[in-house]
Formats: C-alpha cells, sequence, structure tokens
C-alpha cells in the first residue's frame, strides 16, 4: 500500500480526528491535510495514520450515501470516491462521516473535522499530530476478535497464547504509539 500523499497543498487545512469504534480503551488519530484531497488518497491517509496494510475493501459512509471504488459486484448504490473531495463531504467544522475497512472485520472509524485551519507553508502535509494505542493486527477478526487476540496474548497459559505469539511474529503492544513512523507512512517513506 505504498501510494504518496504529500503534494503541493492548497485550500484550507483540515484537522481530523479518526477514531476506531467498538474498541476499548479507544485507538485514534489526529492528522491535518488539505481539503481538497479526494477519497482514494482520504482512504491511503487513514490506512497510513492507523496502520492498515490496504488489503481490503473500504467505504465511507457520508448521510446516507456509499462512496467506495466501483466495482461490478455491489449494487449502484455506491458512489464513485474519486469524484469527491473531503471538502465536499465535511464542509465545517465538526462534520463527521464513517470509513469502513474490511468488510469481513468491519473495521469502523468515525471521522470527525475538528478545526479547519489556514495553509502553514513550513509544515509538509498530510500529517499527524497526535494519537494514541497500536492498530490491531489485520485479520484478527474485527474489534470483538481483537478483544480475544489482547486477552490470549495477556495470558501466558491461554490455550491460543503461543500460536497468536507466533502469528503476530512476537510481542505486541496495544499501548504502543510511533507518531514518527506514521508520519514516515503518511510521507511514503
Amino acid at each position: 500500500m505504498r501510494k504518496r500523499l504529500g503534494k503541493s497543498v492548497t485550500g484550507s487545512i483540515y484537522q481530523l480526528k479518526i477514531t476506531l469504534e467498538r474498541v476499548r480503551p479507544p485507538i485514534w488519530r489526529r492528522v491535518q491535510t488539505s481539503g481538497n484531497i479526494f477519497l482514494p488518497e482520504l482512504h491511503y491517509l487513514v490506512q497510513a495514520a492507523m496502520g492498515w496494510q490496504g488489503g481490503h475493501l473500504h467505504t465511507f459512509h457520508v448521510d446516507g450515501d456509499y462512496y467506495g471504488e466501483r466495482d461490478q459486484d455491489f449494487d449502484d448504490t455506491m458512489l464513485d470516491e474519486r469524484k469527491v473531495m473531503l471538502a465536499h463531504i465535511a464542509p465545517a467544522e465538526k462534520s463527521k462521516f464513517r470509513y469502513e475497512y474490511d468488510f469481513g472485520d468491519d473495521w469502523r472509524h468515525l471521522i470527525v473535522v475538528e478545526k479547519i485551519l489556514t495553509v502553514d507553508t513550513a509544515q509538509t502535509y498530510p500529517v499527524c499530530v497526535a494519537g494514541k494505542r497500536a492498530c490491531p493486527p489485520e485479520d484478527c477478526g474485527g474489534p470483538w476478535g481483537y478483544a480475544e487476540f489482547l486477552e490470549a496474548l495477556a495470558i501466558p497459559e491461554h490455550e491460543q497464547n503461543k500460536e497468536l505469539s507466533e502469528w503476530i511474529g512476537g510481542a505486541f503492544d496495544p499501548e504502543a504509539f510511533d507518531i514518527a513512523a506514521v508520519n514516515a507512512r503518511l510521507r511514503g517513506a
């Protein structure tokens, strides 16, 4: 899922708070980006900010409309995300919408426009300015599977501890958040 997001920024800067829903304690990121990005770019931004790998389908839910990649397997209710900018679906502060990733695991993200700012010419966009907690591993079973995953890892005697530790490649710290790594992904580094 390598896609370069950085480019010249025009228009207003949107400060977005992206929160993974149905997970406690909350996992979230605060990012700043141009309001003039199209939804496929916003998809890549959410992927990079949260730490997803990009191997699954996604959709944006906005006021009863669904935006995503047009696919003949879906009915005609899916609107083409390539034709819509962030500023169109979230025109003001406090605007909110949802981003769903991996329809099997059903990861839902609430995205709220916290602020609309002027461009800071000294800043490179997009940028992550804050966040909390690690992104769940891909394909762990959604919010409920993630809770079970964490429980199994926390109990060495748990019947799935060894298998899940091997699957994840060793230790997993759900509290970890590395803003430098997030910003490196946002820059496509």
